[in-house]
């Protein structure tokens, strides 16, 4: 299993945060220009065990991926399982943190690559382009919640 970590500080109050997150439509506004996000399933409302059908197209490559909502701890934490993506295995932790008029968002991927060996040589890749997707995530996410 591989850890990724990305976290940033937002100037606005950590509900307002959780809130952006569980609002689905938001997935757009702050997918990366390179990636297409398609909600396959409509005006979705995260609750624990509900799975939420998403398209991604990257380098021409569709993908199919089904999200349950693993965990729901307003206003600190959100937890989802991918039961079908790309990976053998993926759980997204969106961790809310209150520091002062700060909040921190915090997101921490545990993942596990395809294919044993072969997946493994792509690892290094995969961090690369998440890195590249979760600083495009915070960044937009920030102009957006500061702004507002």
């Amino acid at each position: 299993m591989q850890t990724f970590i990305k976290s940033s500080y937002i100037n606005c109050d950590t509900k307002d945060l959780f809130d952006f997150h569980l609002d689905t439509n938001n997935i757009t506004k702050i997918t990366p220009n390179d990636t297409k996000v398609e909600l396959l399933t409509k005006d979705f409302k995260p609750q624990v065990s509900q799975i939420l059908k998403i398209k991604s197209t990257k380098y021409f490559i569709p993908m199919l991926w089904e999200v349950k909502i693993e965990k729901i701890d307003e206003p600190n934490l959100l937890v989802d399982l991918a039961l079908k993506s790309p990976f053998a295995y993926w759980e997204h932790k969106h961790i809310f943190i209150k520091h002062g008029n700060m909040s921190e968002l915090k997101d921490v991927i545990t993942f596990k690559m395809p294919f044993g060996f072969f997946g493994k040589l792509l690892e290094g890749f995969v961090k690369k382009d998440l890195q590249k997707m979760f600083d495009f995530r915070h960044k937009i996410t920030k102009e957006i919640l500061e702004k507002g």
